[in-house]
C-alpha cells in the first residue's frame, strides 16, 4: 500500500511498514516542518493513506472537511513501538486496500473506523 507517514510517526514504524513491502514516504525524511494542510495536499495529490499520531488531522477532516484518500490515526504511546506496529498490522490485515476511503483510529485496546464520504471527507 501507498502511505504518507507524518513526521510525528516513529522512524521504527516507518521501517516496519517498508519491511512489510509498503511504499512509504516519510515527511521527516523529505519535508520536516511541512504544515498539516500541505501534508494533506500531498497525500491527496499522490493518492496515499495518511498515517499520523496528530489528532489535528482528524479535526481537519471531520470538522473542517479537508479531503484525504484515507486517514489512520495512532493513539498508542509512541514509546511502545512494538504495540504500534502490531496494532497497525492488525488493521492492515483487516481492511487491506479498503483503508482507502476510511478514517481509522487505532488505540491499544480497540480500533474505530468510519467511512469517508465519496469526496474523501469524514
Amino acid at each position: 500500500m501507498r502511505w504518507l507517514a507524518d513526521e510525528c510517526v516513529s522512524a521504527s514504524l516507518v521501517r516496519s511498514l517498508r519491511a512489510d513491502g509498503h511504499d512509504v514516504l516519510y515527511i521527516a525524511e523529505m519535508a520536516p516542518g511541512l504544515s498539516d494542510a500541505d501534508v494533506i495536499d500531498f497525500a491527496v495529490t499522490d493518492e496515499r493513506l495518511l498515517l499520523t499520531e496528530d489528532k489535528d488531522f482528524g479535526e481537519l477532516t471531520v470538522r473542517f472537511g479537508h479531503s484525504v484518500p484515507g486517514l489512520v490515526l495512532l493513539r498508542i504511546d509512541p514509546a511502545d513501538s512494538a504495540m504500534q506496529a502490531a496494532r497497525l498490522k492488525d488493521v492492515i490485515a483487516r481492511y487491506g486496500a479498503d483503508l482507502f476511503g476510511r478514517y481509522v483510529v487505532i488505540e491499544q485496546a480497540r480500533m474505530r473506523a468510519r467511512k469517508l464520504r465519496a469526496d474523501g471527507k469524514a
